[in-house]
């Protein structure tokens, strides 16, 4: 045996999975899926999504790679490793819009060279910096001239809904699509819409009649009638098109700054603070080169930028304020960043999930990079959400073995804030206990203040 371990996400494909060895990524192809996997080789498409950097490339390997592993497979891929997995319930809305128009526009290229997707599944969607890739060569079979989008209840689901969500509401989708990681039903989502919300087409076809046969499903009648229709190549064609038209128009409902995107935008470009934060983190990338670095609390994304800048290769985001990563990632795709920005409430982060609890990795087995920033917040865990410092500290130095932390002390403004609906009971936030806990767990290399209030960054190095 190699000791390949399968990928936890990929045991619901009959066709073939997905197995790790020594850092490689190879993907068997089962005897029922080789015909359609040959065909659609055949029709060069897959090198065209490849080449367009749309589709994760592949080469044939021998299959003895797997040992035991492949045993039965009548091929075995390998694809590039991808540096970061995230999931659809950790995206911007943006972010969300970006995968549903990439896997519409797979399938109108596929459908064009006689190919379909099987399914719908956002899950089959990375992301390269802030571009999305598609994942799953499997996912593509030859098409059956006549038939219907099967995979449309399973697209709204996992993307028309949860951007309408935002769209119509100006609800992120981010909490409900982790509570249900499907995503969301037509049924559920059109017990929310207003019913003049019927009166847009798109609205009508992609939710409120998906609701419909849902509620209809378990006598199956409108199912079977469905399945009789046939619709035409062209018709199909439409559907997916007109599709794409709206969805690449849908914005998020509330368009106003959020506070925290406000006051970075307001505060990051001029004061002395800001600069001498950059100087320390622009140091210490030179210094360390990561070829991953996570940014804790990255608001719009300009630290990450920075880090980018001097030496890091690829910068992973996480903020919970959804105006911020917004910007964050808008930015990233208009100055094409190697950067990805995802929404991470810090104090309750993404879990293991899914079938036995370990379908969909938590953020703690994820987010481990080869160096860490954390800037402007730990004040918040600690006073905003009543978490241990001590236990602070270890979250985030347990995340890479290098890193910048900042101590913002109580006479900061913005530690003041905080304090001022509630009693302060937090004895030991001070710099002398910051220090001390952060020397039991890593070296600190260089503290520098940064401010008149007496922030400071710590360089750390547990390596």
């Amino acid at each position: 045996m190699t000791g390949a371990t399968a990928e936890s996400g990929s045991f619901r494909d009959r066709r073939g999975r997905v197995f790790y060895v020594n850092g490689r990524v190879l993907r068997t192809v089962m005897p029922i899926a080789r015909d359609d996997f040959e065909y659609v080789r055949s029709t060069g498409l897959i090198d065209q999504l490849v080449s367009s950097g749309t589709l994760v490339a592949e080469s044939r390997v021998d299959p003895q790679v797997l040992g035991d592993a492949g045993d039965g497979a009548s091929i075995v891929l390998e694809h590039p490793r991808l540096e970061f997995i995230s999931y659809p319930y950790e995206w911007s809305f943006s972010g969300l819009k970006a995968a549903a128009l990439l896997h519409l526009d797979l399938q109108i290229a596929a459908l064009a060279q006689g190919v379909m997707l099987t399914d719908a599944s956002a899950y089959n969607v990375q992301f390269v910096g802030s571009k999305p890739i598609f994942i799953d060569h499997l996912s593509f079979r030859r098409y059956a001239d006549g038939e219907y989008w099967a995979a449309h209840r399973q697209f709204c689901e996992q993307f028309v809904n949860p951007l309408l969500l935002r769209a119509v509401h100006g609800v992120p989708h981010n909490a409900w699509y982790r509570g249900s990681v499907e995503g969301i039903s037509a049924e559920d989502l059109s017990k929310l819409l207003p019913w003049r919300s019927g009166l847009s087409w798109n609205i009508l076809t992609n939710v409120w009649m998906q609701a419909r046969l849902q509620r209809a499903a378990p006598s199956g009648r409108a199912i079977e009638r469905a399945k009789a229709k046939r619709l035409p190549r062209i018709g199909l064609e439409h559907i997916l098109r007109s599709l794409r038209n709206w969805i690449a128009g849908l914005e998020p409902k509330s368009k106003d700054k959020s506070v925290w995107q406000d006051y970075a935008l307001e505060n990051s470009y001029s004061s002395a603070e800001a600069s001498a934060k950059r100087a320390f983190v622009a140091d210490f990338s030179a210094a360390i080169n990561p070829a991953l670095i996570i940014d804790i609390g990255c608001n719009t994304g300009d630290f990450a930028a920075v880090a980018l800048d001097n030496g890091a290769k690829l910068a992973i985001g996480f903020d919970f304020d959804h105006g911020a990563l917004e910007h964050a990632f808008q930015r990233s795709r208009a100055e094409a960043m190697n950067f990805l920005p995802l929404h991470l409430d810090a104090a309750n982060p993404s879990p293991d999930q899914g079938w036995m609890q370990n379908e969909r990795q938590g953020l703690q087995r994820r987010a481990k990079g080869d160096a860490v920033i954390a800037l402007a917040l730990a004040h918040h865990l600690v006073i905003g959400k009543n978490l241990p410092l001590d236990q602070v500290l270890s979250w985030l130095v347990a995340i890479a073995p290098r890193g910048v932390i900042e101590f913002v002390p109580k006479s900061d403004p913005m530690v003041q804030r905080l304090l001022q609906m509630r009693e302060d009971l937090f004895d030991d936030y001070e710099q002398s206990s910051f220090e001390d806990l952060l020397a039991a767990r890593a070296r600190i290399e260089k503290s520098t203040q940064i401010s008149a209030s007496g922030r400071r960054l710590y360089w750390f190095d547990r390596a």
